[in-house]
């Protein structure tokens, strides 16, 4: 774990000042990928109506971005080690940037795929190597709050890009809209050098004490298999309720700015579910708190095929609540079933698997929607996310023979 130690300083306790310099840089870091990760849903019923796409072919520019995502996760981590994180950061952004200009300069179908997986691969980076910068610089119930912190950031940027681009669409076109996005990247990519310059503490630095599972330096691997396999089915029915929502919106008779606004409403829900949901999981319990919100989230994606366009507005930033606020606890509970040493490939892999899970959604629920309907592919969908539920069975077992 060489080379993230050399950008990150991890193994050691980063001092006060550090920590919140990492978890300041790696928040605004997460903010603009997840809000132009997110904000590619609002491209797709646009692209279809510009280029005749059925839903199966629009969900699938969004799963080969998640794809393309999804496999370069633990890769990302491995080349962090040997060149740093912050290079890799940089790095990743810039290439997000490139992704959208070339979707904005593409023609066709192929163009766009082609685009979305160079912009996947870009943003692969992010999320472990963050996730582990911030996990070195805080531990046992502060680092559970900084995760939560960092995840509700990841959504401030949800909720202020999408409407912004929704802004930039009605007043030129996605088109330039798109690139818009590629150039904040871009500059992104150029502060992430000098901002993540001074993260991390010096060698001379206390050894930090580890999370409380991993305290022996122990991994729990049972634990953390549990905790991927509910993270894979949340993060597909999060992916396929986002995916739906544009065009479940379109049939309402939205409109392009309507569906913005709506967008930011489920990602405005969503900051706030990850946020208290990590809060509300160091009191309650984890499982206690994922039982809960996936229930509720089955139930918001029930409603949305039922009700009106003005009674679903109102219920959009319950529906983000529930779709967000399990990975935030999720997310948290990856430091304690691993050793410090490990997390890097931990969280790569996690996230490997997480947005792996969500990566193949747009396209199977989008295939649904045309095979049989978009009412049929919400009621699937939602069915689909109570499988969580026989889940948390071994792991209240697991945790029990731990806490024993």
């Amino acid at each position: 774990m060489t080379g993230t130690v050399s950008s990150a300083a991890p193994l050691v306790a980063a001092s006060p000042r550090s920590a919140r310099s990492t978890l300041a840089t790696c928040g605004g870091v997460h903010a603009l990928h997840d809000g132009f990760s997110d904000a590619i849903y609002l491209f797709l019923p646009l692209w279809q109506a510009e280029l005749g796409l059925t839903l199966a072919q629009a969900g699938g520019l969004k799963a080969v971005y998640s794809l393309g995502m999804a496999g370069l996760q633990l890769p990302a981590s491995m080349l962090a080690e040997r060149v740093g994180a912050r290079a890799v950061l940089a790095g990743g952004t810039a290439l997000v940037g490139l992704g959208f200009l070339c979707a904005g300069w593409s023609g066709g179908f192929w163009g766009l795929a082609l685009a979305m997986l160079l912009t996947g691969i870009g943003a692969a980076v992010q999320h472990p190597l963050s996730s582990s910068l911030i996990s070195h610089a805080a531990t046992g119930v502060r680092l559970r709050v900084a995760l939560s912190t960092y995840n509700f950031l990841g959504d401030v940027g949800k909720v202020v890009v999408p409407a912004a681009i929704a802004l930039a669409v009605a007043t030129w076109s996605w088109r330039p809209a798109i690139e818009s996005l590629g150039v904040l990247a871009v500059v992104a990519a150029i502060a992430i050098l000098p901002l993540l310059r001074p993260v991390g503490a010096s060698p001379a630095a206390t050894p930090a004490p580890a999370a409380p599972a991993a305290a022996g330096g122990e991994t729990h691997w049972p634990r953390f298999a549990t905790l991927a396999a509910i993270a894979v089915i949340d993060s597909a029915g999060r992916g396929g309720a986002l995916m739906l929502l544009p065009f479940v919106l379109t049939a309402k008779g939205a409109e392009v700015s309507t569906i913005g606004l709506c967008l930011s409403l489920v990602f405005a829900g969503g900051a706030a579910g990850k946020f208290a949901c990590g809060l509300l999981a160091i009191r309650f319990g984890a499982i206690g708190t994922v039982i809960a919100t996936e229930i509720a989230t089955a139930a918001a994606v029930l409603a949305l095929g039922v009700l009106p366009l003005h009674a679903v507005v109102p219920l959009l930033p319950l529906l983000g609540l529930a779709l967000n606020g399990t990975s935030s606890v999720l997310y948290g509970s990856v430091p304690e079933t691993v050793s410090r040493d490990k997390l890097p490939r931990a969280f790569g892999l996690f996230y490997t698997l997480s947005i792996g899970g969500g990566a193949t959604a747009p396209f199977i629920y989008g295939w649904l929607s045309d095979w049989q309907g978009l009412q049929t592919a919400l009621v699937i969908l939602a069915v689909a996310v109570l499988m969580v539920l026989p889940l948390t069975i071994p792991l209240r077992a697991v945790q029990a023979r731990h806490a024993a």
